[in-house]
């Protein structure tokens, strides 16, 4: 029997776990000693997934119908979070749809409901958690947007509210197609590569209201974010905290968008640019699917731990350009990106973890620290049903 790496911790590393309760000790003592769960497979997987938003949603302690944040392992649920419950909604649509929920439907909906009785009369939305900001923020109005059009593909109810926050966003638009006036007060200032996946929101809003310039808008953001793009695929400007080393995080939502945009228009400029970066992403992977949580300029990672925020991000956005591009590579990247999350991923246990995706691996990573991050389940869910779709 082999035996376990001995973990080096610093004196207040020390302090701070001998503060935290049982089962936080259970977990990080797990990742530290890089003890990966087996593989219980993308369906199993999807469906904890789900399992675990509807009780994230019940568990919000102001119950009024949004996803909880995250559930910590030392303070336990946070607040309802109005951007991040906004792109739930297409993913529980879709769980409700192809039968694998049966309440998924209306829970979508309420959520829904829920955003459209906070949304500003000028049709944006604030940051952070419910009650955290009062100003309007771009990319979380983007998140709702998401949403909204989901929901509206089912429910008319939810159209005006869609037009509205779209609206919003394409009056709000530099000429240039970058957003600067109404940043969120939780990042770092400046502008945002990551915001095309603002434009993603347009995308889907301009499946519904195809007349509106919403597409052309969202086309306008992509091209702007492409000025940020180095030869060898690298995105400037594109994290909340430290541009320098950006975030798996905020690098996938870039991705996404720009994929978007080739998705919306067909257009290879595109193409081009997504696999430039997927491309650079890829080989930077590790062999056993993880991935950095932060890089540098050079794709050189820049700390141990792994984002699974982003992973799992990166998992959906390899397993599209597989679909479109037919490179057998996308598809095998994004396969064990998703089983290196499933690996770290509970399925029968608690409650509370069961279904959920930390943060960071290990848990005390700096990314989502001590947390289960309810867009970390989103996503993880979205790029498995993804690989289950493609075979």
């Amino acid at each position: 029997m082999s035996r376990l790496r001995p973990i080096r911790r610093t004196a207040s590393a020390w302090l701070e776990y001998a503060q935290l309760p049982r089962q936080a000790r259970s977990i990080y003592h797990d990742d530290h000693h890089g003890i990966l769960k087996n593989d219980p497979g993308a369906e199993r997987a999807v469906d904890a997934g789900i399992a675990w938003l509807r009780r994230a949603q019940d568990c919000s302690p102001n119950h009024d119908g949004g996803v909880a944040r995250h559930y910590s392992v030392t303070t336990g649920w946070g607040a309802s979070y109005p951007e991040t419950s906004g792109y739930i909604i297409p993913t529980l649509l879709d769980a409700g749809l192809s039968g694998r929920s049966r309440d998924a439907i209306i829970r979508a909906l309420r959520i829904a409901d829920w955003l459209k009785s906070i949304q500003f009369p000028d049709g944006a939305f604030p940051g952070g958690t419910i009650g955290q900001t009062r100003v309007p923020v771009t990319f979380n109005t983007g998140q709702i947007l998401i949403g909204f059009a989901a929901a509206a593909s089912c429910a008319a109810y939810f159209r005006e509210s869609m037009k509205k926050a779209a609206d919003w966003l394409v009056e709000t638009q530099d000429p240039d197609g970058c957003w600067r006036d109404h940043p969120t007060p939780l990042a770092m200032g400046g502008e945002k590569t990551y915001e095309t996946h603002v434009a993603l929101g347009l995308f889907e809003a301009a499946k519904i209201e195809p007349n509106r310039g919403y597409k052309e808008a969202g086309l306008r953001q992509v091209d702007w974010a492409l000025g940020n793009q180095r030869a060898n695929g690298w995105l400037d400007q594109c994290c909340l905290d430290d541009s320098t080393r950006p975030l798996t995080h905020t690098l996938g939502y870039a991705l996404r968008g720009i994929v978007a945009a080739y998705e919306a228009s067909g257009n290879p400029r595109y193409l081009d640019a997504a696999t430039r970066t997927a491309d650079a992403i890829m080989m930077s992977s590790r062999p056993d699917g993880g991935l950095a949580g932060r890089f540098d300029s050079a794709w050189r990672p820049m700390v141990t731990w792994v984002c699974l925020t982003g992973l799992s991000q990166f998992a959906e956005c390899w397993l599209r350009l597989f679909r479109i591009t037919g490179r057998a590579d996308y598809r095998d990247a994004g396969r064990r990106a998703n089983s290196y999350v499933r690996r770290t991923m509970i399925i029968d246990g608690p409650p509370d973890l069961s279904g959920g995706v930390k943060g960071s691996q290990p848990i005390d990573g700096e990314y989502g620290r001590w947390q289960y991050l309810n867009w970390a389940c989103k996503f993880t869910i979205d790029a498995n049903r993804l690989e289950l779709d493609l075979g």
